[in-house]
């Protein structure tokens, strides 16, 4: 009769104990080690190329949490076949529902999970090289202003004030672009877009200094407003 009788050993011979030994500790330190290093190193990239209103520590510290974790993940992934299916399964569950707000916050993210994947498949220069050459790409880039900033220029007046206060801009800025006129049978609301040469707030003040207009605001442009 067969012998039906297994031991601990015999269960977990090829499922666990082996896999324990095809681990290197020495790769593993390394990995994690420089998982940490180009981590503080995006940390760092990020903190200077941030342009923002308002700087989020949590998300800045999510990068480097992210590094570390895609790196161990994929150490895990690398080492068994069978593990990486039951991996990708438990993944596609995952659901992120926190909203990026900045472009730039993207291109972050998947530098982070890049070089995890990276130092996880054991492709060590790479992920160093090519962190040290993005770094220097952003900051070139994001550093570099241009001579003119964008504002939206919004002016509540009477009707008969509407064509001073264009006239003003036209006279003050080189490019401009109505975003929107709004008339109502008391006062007229005109949005512009103007690109003025530093923080130069002349254009407003001029523009509030007409006869028939209520108010004049200048807002910094991001690009965002809808009309």
């Amino acid at each position: 009769m067969m012998q039906l009788a297994l031991t601990f050993n015999d269960i977990f011979k090829s499922s666990f104990l082996e896999q324990v030994d095809s681990f290197a500790p020495l790769d593993m330190v390394i990995a994690l080690a420089l998982a940490f290093a180009l981590g503080l190193f995006l940390l760092l990239i990020y903190r200077k190329t941030f342009s923002g209103v308002m700087y989020s520590a949590s998300f800045g510290l999510s990068l480097l949490a992210l590094t570390l974790i895609t790196t161990l993940v994929i150490m895990a992934v690398t080492s068994n076949v069978v593990l990486s299916l039951g991996m990708v399964g438990a993944l596609s569950i995952v659901r992120f529902r926190t909203a990026i707000k900045e472009p730039m916050d993207i291109a972050f993210l998947f530098w982070a999970i890049a070089v995890g994947i990276v130092l996880g498949a054991g492709l060590l220069p790479l992920a160093v090289f090519g962190s040290l050459f993005i770094g220097v790409i952003l900051l070139i880039f994001a550093n570099r202003r241009s001579g003119y900033t964008p504002y939206l220029l919004v002016v509540s007046c009477g009707q008969e004030a509407e064509q001073g206060v264009m006239e003003i801009v036209r006279q003050s800025v080189k490019k401009y672009l109505l975003k929107s006129k709004t008339v109502s049978a008391e006062e007229t609301e005109l949005t512009v877009e103007v690109r003025l040469a530093g923080d130069s707030s002349a254009l407003v003040n001029e523009a509030a200094a007409l006869p028939g207009v209520r108010s004049a605001v200048l807002v910094s442009y991001n690009g965002e407003y809808q009309a």
